[in-house]
């Protein structure tokens, strides 16, 4: 699943807190305005640069990161998981669904951050975090991670699992449904989550029996 266990750690931890940091500045009092006035500068831009073939792509990466697409995803992986019998990658992969998804509704609710003006897509819920972007992350670099062998070929599926994630966190920001420093706190959330559980797993078994396999 991973090769360096503690590496995968140090990175999702890096990711976890770049998440924890963005928050704390678009929340902050003395910080929210300027995270704001970057947000609002970013609203006027995707505005100006309207077309309608750009918002059908936007609308089709939306609907790709909507719950309707991540779920059955999700579910599929975790049943190949346990009909192959990798309990550990299930048990990863379930872990950074679960905790992304109870991180979704109440930091919405605690923040309740008004939603862009004139979204071109209907909305639900409070801005921050981007739910689509947690999700897309979790789903589309934790897939990679359970499922596809260490070396350079994952690699370059990491990294478009990953370029995926941005382009469709960038979509809701064209749509106007997020601001821009939602999805960036959604993606690294979401990104830091589907590294770690695996990462973390990894290791106490690796400490408990050093013969263990990652399945």
């Amino acid at each position: 699943m991973l090769v360096d266990s503690r590496r995968g750690l140090v990175v999702s931890g890096g990711l976890l807190a770049g998440a924890a940091l963005v928050g704390v500045l678009v929340l902050l009092p003395a910080t929210a305005p300027a995270v704001q006035a970057v947000d609002d500068a970013v609203w006027r831009w995707v505005g100006s640069a309207h077309s309608d073939v750009a918002t059908a792509v936007a609308v089709a990466l939306s609907w790709i990161g909507s719950a309707e697409v991540n779920w059955p995803l999700r579910g599929a992986a975790l049943l190949l998981l346990a009909w192959r019998r990798h309990w550990l990658r299930m048990t990863a992969f379930a872990l950074a669904v679960v905790t992304s998804e109870l991180f979704i509704g109440p930091v919405k609710a605690a923040t309740d951050r008004p939603r862009p003006p004139g979204a071109l897509i209907e909305t639900t819920a409070a801005s921050f975090p981007s739910g689509h972007a947690i999700a897309t992350a979790v789903t589309a670099l934790g897939l990679v991670l359970v499922f596809a062998r260490p070396g350079p070929r994952r690699w370059r599926w990491e990294v478009h699992a990953v370029e995926f994630t941005a382009v469709m966190a960038l979509s809701r920001v064209y749509l106007r449904a997020h601001w821009l420093s939602d999805t960036v706190v959604g993606v690294l959330l979401g990104a830091g989550l589907a590294l770690g559980w695996p990462a973390l797993l990894m290791l106490l078994r690796h400490r408990r029996d050093p013969t263990a396999s990652t399945s």
